[in-house]
């Protein structure tokens, strides 16, 4: 009997195991609407520079999620719980 993983649980099993993703992508979509809400009183500013900076600034957060999640997921692994690696190597 196999065992089909819905995808519901495989969403939330993925964010579990990298949180940092999902925020990522929340606050990229936070970025955007909030920069489209504020293209109606840019001023003299080209639409093209307004652009460039929300893509800028919506690109920077979702980097930012992502190397903060890189660096969390060495600490946990490398100096949180170095043991548990040994351990497991050691019983193979």
């Amino acid at each position: 009997m196999s065992y089909e993983e819905g995808n519901d649980s495989k969403f939330v099993r993925k964010v579990k195991e990298n949180p940092f993703v999902p925020i990522g992508m929340a606050g990229f979509v936070a970025i955007v609407g909030h920069q489209l809400y504020k293209m109606k009183s840019r001023g003299d500013t080209k639409m093209s520079v307004h652009l460039i900076h929300m893509r800028v600034a919506a690109q920077g957060f979702v980097v930012g999620a992502i190397t903060i999640g890189v660096l969390y997921s060495m600490y946990n692994q490398y100096i949180r719980h170095p043991k548990d690696d040994l351990v497991s190597d050691q019983h193979k």
